[in-house]
């Protein structure tokens, strides 16, 4: 093996994607003979017995298979305080391209979820516009749409790492964001229908769950990428996704895009609702408060390896994890394996959206030794993810909102690994 082969990109193993198809990855697989007969030898080959039978029949909607089981939301314990409040979040560590399966999406809901008969429900469009208008759900399915593949977060995910929360994984510091092609019709479509007046500067949106979800959003925002989304990943939005629909607005906080929509009133000034005032809102160490802070942050994320995961045996792994910005897409990621000292850019596996998740590698090869392994985006804006550092002498740790700091997770010589802070 040649000198350039072994070139690495970083320091504690990191290896250049250019010299890994020279690094003698023999031994994954077995080499056939150019005949099935020789390859079956080869192979000490028996067929299986699920080859030899015919297995159930096609089901009326399907499920995964009784070897994917890891593949569940983790759900918060209930609260009679706070009745059907709460959340459920994605097994990040497990899933693998951008899109998050519908039913391993992440939820928050405020009063649980709502049993709504599409053809009751009414989308109120009134204020500050020339003709009020009411829509049944019926009547939006017939309006053109469009169709596109966006992340939604959560403003609290990752708020664990700013509290020095020990121990965690992906999913628990970090499963409140999920990705998915959301289809629906552009809000600007139906405002020009409705006709927003002059004077119209927010529009108040509020859902039909028991707790009156209301969120103020800007007139620029609801007349440029915000859409009344309808289907998710090509079937009608889950129950717990706003079913019949749901408001999305696109890179920003997830609270933002009110679920189960039924009014949009045009106001001159920010209602100013109980949860953009009481909550997500970020309180600085002077006490006083962020209000509005609507884009998600310059973020990633190393799925895997990560937090609760054990490496087997010292040899070449695969870092693997997810990329997204707010306020456009991912151009680079970069991984380090020594707490940031030195850096390697990681292969862009996936398309790179605006404002959707986009999946990145880099392969790893582990000494056995002690590692912190890390990784920073940079989006199509310049901004650059943050240290947890940094974060904190900006805003101190009072809020734990819109924290989109570095994640390092520490790798100990006998292979385990935890979330660590640097």
């Amino acid at each position: 093996m040649t000198k350039k082969i072994l070139e690495k990109a970083a320091a504690n193993g990191l290896i250049n994607r250019r010299h890994l198809l020279g690094m003698g990855l023999t031994g994954a697989g077995v080499v056939a003979t150019n005949s099935v007969m020789g390859a079956d030898a080869a192979l000490n080959f028996e067929i299986p017995g699920w080859s030899k039978q015919p297995g159930p029949g096609a089901s009326a909607y399907g499920g995964r298979s009784s070897y994917a089981e890891q593949l569940q939301r983790t759900a918060g314990r209930p609260n009679p305080t706070y009745p059907g409040g709460g959340s459920s979040r994605s097994p990040l560590q497990h899933l693998q391209g951008i899109i998050t399966p519908n039913s391993l999406h992440f939820e928050r809901h405020h009063a649980g979820i709502p049993d709504i008969d599409p053809a009751q429900h009414k989308l109120v469009i009134n204020g500050l516009v020339r003709q009020p208008l009411v829509f049944s759900y019926e009547d939006l399915l017939k309006y053109p749409m469009v169709s596109r593949i966006y992340f939604l977060e959560c403003s609290g995910n990752s708020g664990a790492l700013l509290r020095g929360v020990q121990g965690g994984n992906a999913q628990s510091l970090h499963g409140l964001v999920s990705c998915a092609e959301w289809t629906g019709i552009p809000l600007s479509t139906l405002l020009d229908e409705a006709g927003v007046l002059p004077d119209a500067r927010w529009v108040a949106a509020v859902g039909a769950d028991a707790a009156s979800m209301g969120r103020s959003v800007p007139i620029e925002k609801a007349l440029d990428d915000t859409m009344v989304a309808l289907f998710q990943n090509g079937e009608p939005v889950m129950p717990g996704q706003g079913y019949p629909m749901r408001l999305f607005l696109p890179g920003w906080e997830g609270n933002a895009s009110v679920k189960w929509l039924s009014q949009l009133k045009l106001t001159r000034e920010a209602v100013h609702f109980r949860d953009e005032t009481s909550k997500y809102t970020d309180v600085l160490s002077n006490r006083s408060s962020l209000q509005f802070t609507f884009p998600m942050g310059t973020k990633s994320l190393i799925t895997s390896p990560s937090g609760q995961m054990s490496l087997p045996g010292q040899g070449l792994y695969k870092i693997t994890g997810i990329a997204w910005s707010g306020t456009g897409s991912i151009r680079r990621v970069e991984v380090s394996a020594d707490g940031g000292r030195s850096w390697a850019d990681a292969l862009i596996e996936s398309n790179q959206f605006d404002k959707a998740l986009t999946r990145f590698s880099i392969p790893w090869q582990w000494a056995g030794g002690d590692a912190i392994l890390q990784s920073r985006a940079t989006d199509s804006a310049g901004n650059v993810q943050p240290t947890r550092d940094a974060i904190i002498a900006d805003r101190g740790t009072i809020s734990f909102y819109h924290n989109h700091c570095i994640q390092s997770w520490a790798v100990t010589d006998s292979g385990e690994v935890s979330n660590v802070y640097v």
